[in-house]
């Protein structure tokens, strides 16, 4: 079974140091969907407490493959092919959360998007799609 704890043990388990440094945490997933979240701290924040884009990004990418990941009900290897970020607003407050959604998925294919909202405000700060080749 899919659930929150099998996608945190395979964040930790299959994404590089850097990754992980962003303290990302699973908070839901669904068929087809996950949610993460990662803390507004002084390692990620640039000038006036804004979270870095750099950050987003990343955030946007690992929240869609555990996406994928719970579209496929397991870990699968997948490749980032092209990814796409719209950034809205500076992310300011405690944390951003990352809703991911599997958009279609074929057997070569799976396409993804996601947006990423500030906590506690609920305000979008950003938006992702992306495209996964699955070898």
């Amino acid at each position: 079974m899919f659930d929150v704890e099998a996608a945190q043990r395979g964040l930790e388990e299959n994404f590089a140091p850097w990754v992980l440094a962003l303290k990302p945490a699973v908070a839901a997933v669904g068929e087809g969907s996950a949610d993460l979240r990662v803390p507004i701290t002084p390692e990620l924040a640039r000038v006036g407490g804004i979270i870095s884009g750099q950050a987003l990004a990343a955030l946007a990418d690992t929240s869609m493959v555990i996406a994928a990941a719970a579209h496929f009900g397991a870990f699968r290897p997948v490749a980032t092919t092209n990814l796409d970020t719209q950034f809205l607003r500076p992310g300011t407050g405690d944390s951003v959360l990352c809703r991911a959604e599997v958009v279609r998925a074929g057997k070569a294919l799976v396409f993804a998007r996601a947006t990423l909202l500030a906590e506690p405000s609920g305000k979008a700060v950003a938006t992702a799609t992306a495209t996964f080749f699955v070898p």
